[in-house]
């Protein structure tokens, strides 16, 4: 992982990276989380952080910006999710493939000890 960037808003809506001291847009800011960097995105008045709220602004522009037509319907699954939003309904997501997952492997270890004991018992009944 590289070093965390750190990115100042400042009241007139204007992005600062500290690490190149200059102004940046959005998309600089994506291409940067894009070469693997962290970011910190931070109010420079309040010194609130900020970094969920930019990215999500991010997002926003990068779609605003797309030519290939949204998925009406994956956006009414997120709205209709249990939090409602895009965070909350990955979480779900992400959720649903651990307990798919451990429900897999609870349906194979059983098979795999009972097939590794008739294999042990079965070489143990030629050695004798």
């Amino acid at each position: 992982m590289k070093e965390v960037r750190t990115i100042k808003r400042y009241q007139n809506r204007k992005l600062y990276d500290t690490h190149q001291s200059c102004y940046v847009t959005l998309e600089e800011i994506a291409q940067i989380i894009r070469e693997g960097n962290e970011i910190h995105v931070i109010d420079n008045k309040t010194k609130n952080d900020i970094t969920y709220m930019t990215q999500i602004q991010l997002l926003f522009d990068q779609e605003r910006k797309s030519t290939k037509p949204g998925d009406v319907e994956l956006l009414k699954r997120v709205v209709r999710s249990e939090e409602g939003t895009f965070t909350g309904y990955i979480k779900s997501l992400e959720v649903g493939r651990v307990d798919l997952a451990t429900e897999k492997v609870e349906e194979e270890v059983p098979s795999f000890m009972h097939s590794t004991s008739n294999a042990n018992l079965e070489s143990s009944t030629t050695l004798n």
